[in-house]
């Protein structure tokens, strides 16, 4: 989709400037290769500024009509900071989500961990500047991966649903065809993601500090946020597994999610959760994102079958997300983001 080639040249640059890539980098400018030679913190947000969407991102983000807010902090979600060295626990639904990065270990058996360092914090920044500007919270970095919410109290829950789902499959997308590309082109094993979201609602969720003092945040008590984490690890590689609720909130997705036991073959893990003697039995589901994202209103598909970006994008403000028209069944096979 060409959104992320700007996030892809620092990666692509490192990768030929590392000294144990035996490869040659009189072409690179000089500010790519003040990324290995001489390099510093300073240098890499040159690259990829913090608080910026690099130009191709930002016009992405143009023609949704959406504008990220980059004054976030961590384990301080605007709407709830204000529990912080408080007594007060508040219920509020969230949609929770775990993005887990998989397979960056691998970069250090041929780069150097400077190269390591440019190209997992490349990745990083990438996700989390998608995020915000799906209106997703990073309230938490795991690794290399992200701990994001979707949603608060200016939101109702099917918007906040349809956002973390955009998000996802967007980045997915990056991860699934940007990155290989760079990394098979290597010779080394691919960096995949792994992603699980789920939805708590008031009943289900206690906001509330946790912590001491500093050593603190504000934070979500709730079945649902464990288990957007539990989800993550089973779902496939590049693969997103969802919670019933998310399927409850989005009903003109359900084409979009099947029971992830019959990807596995087994009944056992039809069910994320269960309590028997209360009958309740959580089922989780495979996404196809893949689908999905090819039905999004600014999502072309050409001749190739290549994804391209519409120039002229419905405007998905907060006001209309939750106007999605129904989307048509997916053509192509379920598994077809394998």
């Amino acid at each position: 989709m060409h959104i992320f080639d700007d996030y892809v040249k620092p990666i692509r640059a490192a990768i030929a400037a590392d000294p144990k890539s035996g490869k040659l980098y009189e072409t690179l400018s000089f500010s790519e290769r003040s990324l290995q030679k001489g390099f510093d913190f300073k240098v890499f947000n040159q690259q990829v500024p913090e608080k910026r969407l690099l130009p191709n991102l930002a016009d992405f983000a143009n023609e949704l009509g959406l504008t990220p807010n980059f004054e976030q902090g961590l384990g301080a979600h605007p709407d709830f900071s204000h529990l912080k060295h408080s007594e007060t626990l508040e219920d509020h639904y969230i949609v929770s989500m775990f993005v887990d990065i998989k397979g960056s270990t691998n970069l250090f058996k041929k780069y150097t961990p400077r190269t390591v360092w440019i190209v997992t914090n490349t990745i990083q920044r990438a996700a989390i500047h998608t995020c915000l500007i799906f209106g997703g919270y990073v309230h938490r970095l795991q690794g290399d991966g992200l701990f994001v919410y979707f949603g608060g109290k200016n939101m109702k829950p099917d918007p906040a649903v349809k956002r973390s789902l955009q998000f996802a499959s967007v980045f997915s997308y990056f991860v699934k065809e940007d990155l290989k590309n760079i990394f098979s082109e290597q010779g080394i094993e691919n960096i995949y993601t792994r992603i699980g979201v789920d939805l708590g609602y008031d009943r289900d969720v206690i906001w509330g500090m946790a912590g001491i003092g500093e050593i603190s945040e504000v934070t979500t008590c709730s079945l649902h946020t464990s288990l957007a984490s539990k989800m993550q690890s089973y779902a496939m590689s590049n693969g997103i597994v969802i919670g019933d609720n998310i399927k409850k909130e989005s009903p003109e997705l359900t084409e979009f999610y099947i029971p992830v036991c019959h990807r596995t073959q087994s009944e056992n893990d039809r069910y994320i959760f269960q309590i028997p003697e209360e009958r309740f039995n959580y089922t989780q589901y495979d996404f196809n994102w893949l689908s999905f994202l090819k039905r999004q209103d600014f999502i072309a598909t050409d001749f190739l079958g290549n994804l391209q970006l519409k120039h002229k994008a419905v405007v998905m403000s907060n006001r209309n997300v939750a106007n999605l028209a129904p989307i048509a069944a997916a053509s192509k096979p379920y598994y077809d983001f394998e």
